[in-house]
């Protein structure tokens, strides 16, 4: 990676880290695509239920994960683009420690939260057997999921970006190859579906290990001298990333407690259904952030600011063209999608209704996510956190606890799309106000 390289195809630069990160993404989403498809086909709408009611934990997960490997990854990124590897060394083997400590620590505390977290949702019986079951072994699975996320960033930020994509189409496919088995073929079940997940990461785990062991150049594994000061530092620069996952996961538990209460199981079914659309656009603009983020940190690390955000305006152009592919998409598809994971018409209706409201929500989302990016990998983490804690939760609870009220179920799909045209006013005072590069 260098300077002139960036200057002259910017375009390019940014598609070549971001296009493997966006695959790499949307295939690890896929991975939760996949167990919907097959928990609706071979449990029932009750366990598709089940599983959106303990999103707000998989947030947990991915929210202090990202926070840390974010973080640090920024922090690398700066040290790499300025020469002292050393010091880009040392970043990367505390940042991998402390994401896997903070994991395993998450993991301990959480399997004393499931009987409070049903309680307050007044979930049915069919889904509170299912939920235990189902997240009991997640546990386990998603420690690993997030040291294998955290792990992906630095080999992208090397250069290598391939291999995670490689990596990441070796678990889509393991996963649901294994979820077929269990679920298909030896009525496993729900409990079946979550053993897929967990030895799929293990095996992708074996992978990214291997890839440091044997091919890594920049970032190495070995001993490092733990820093406080550096480990305050990532959590800070990092922060608003776990504002963001853990504003998303309040966010989900808001959108079931009104669901349940409102509209019932067929409700939460709906919304998760047409939530895994969301989840996929999501992966894209995370795969874009991280294709473009240590491109932004080493340009300013090298104080070229300009470059920087240049790059940031070249990646939204990007992202709002993903999101105008979503859109029309799933005009097209809408009906032919909500069949895929149950035959309800109530289900279905429901979709019908409301998924092009909600998915407009698509465009202000993809350019607030990225200046979020963009702060972060620039080392400010104060508009970065403000952005991600308006639109994740702030503005979103208060659109969340009012629209449904005045507009039922149509007042859920407008909560989203509401929520980000209001935080974009936010995101571009922070990118133009005076002294900010544009």
């Amino acid at each position: 990676m260098d300077l002139e390289t960036i200057k002259q195809n910017k375009g390019n630069m940014i598609l070549r880290f971001s296009i493997p990160a966006i695959i790499s993404m949307v295939l690890t989403s896929l991975v939760t695509i996949a167990d919907g498809f097959f928990i609706g086909n071979y449990v029932g709408k009750e366990g598709i239920a089940a599983v959106n009611l303990g999103l707000p934990i998989i947030y947990l997960y991915l929210g202090a994960g990202l926070m840390v490997s974010i973080g640090g990854m920024a922090i690398a990124g700066m040290a790499y683009g300025s020469g002292d590897k050393e010091a880009c060394n040392q970043a990367f083997r505390q940042t991998v420690m402390t994401t896997a400590a903070v994991s395993a620590l998450i993991s301990c505390i959480m399997i004393f939260c499931f009987q409070p977290l049903l309680s307050v949702l007044q979930a049915e019986e069919p889904v509170i057997r299912y939920f235990q079951e189902y997240y009991r072994i997640m546990l386990l699975e998603l420690p690993v999921t997030v040291i294998n996320s955290g792990l992906g960033m630095f080999i992208r930020g090397e250069g290598n970006p391939a291999y995670c994509m490689k990596v990441s189409i070796l678990n889509v496919l393991l996963n649901i190859i294994l979820d077929y088995l269990s679920a298909g073929c030896f009525n496993g079940g729900i409990a079946g579906i979550a053993v897929s997940s967990l030895l799929s990461a293990f095996v992708s785990l074996a992978c990214i290990l291997y890839f440091f062991v044997r091919k890594a150049k920049v970032y190495r594994l070995g001993r490092f001298r733990f820093s406080g000061k550096l480990c305050i530092r990532s959590v800070l620069n990092g922060s608003s990333e776990f504002i963001g996952e853990m504003a998303t996961g309040i966010a989900m538990f808001a959108y079931n407690y009104v669901i349940m209460r409102k509209i019932g199981v067929d409700g939460v079914t709906a919304f998760t259904i047409a939530g895994y659309v969301s989840f996929v656009f999501s992966m894209v603009i995370i795969g874009f952030g991280q294709g473009a983020g240590p491109l932004i940190s080493f340009c300013w690390g090298a104080e070229e600011k300009k470059l920087a955000a240049d790059i940031r305006k070249r990646t939204n152009r990007y992202v709002l063209l993903a999101g105008a592919a979503f859109f029309l998409l799933m005009a097209a598809g809408m009906d032919w999608y909500s069949r895929i994971f149950v035959r309800s018409e109530a289900v279905g209706k429901m979709i019908r209704s409301g998924m092009l409201i909600f998915i407009t929500s698509f465009f202000p989302a993809g350019v607030n996510s990225i200046a979020s990016f963009y702060f972060t990998a620039s080392g400010r983490a104060v508009p970065s956190a403000v952005i991600s804690f308006s639109r994740g939760l702030l503005i979103l609870l208060i659109c969340i606890f009012t629209l449904p009220a005045l507009f039922g179920m149509t007042g859920v799909w407008m909560a989203a799309p509401v929520t980000e045209m209001l935080t974009l006013v936010l995101t571009l005072f922070f990118l133009y106000r005076k002294k900010q590069p544009s």
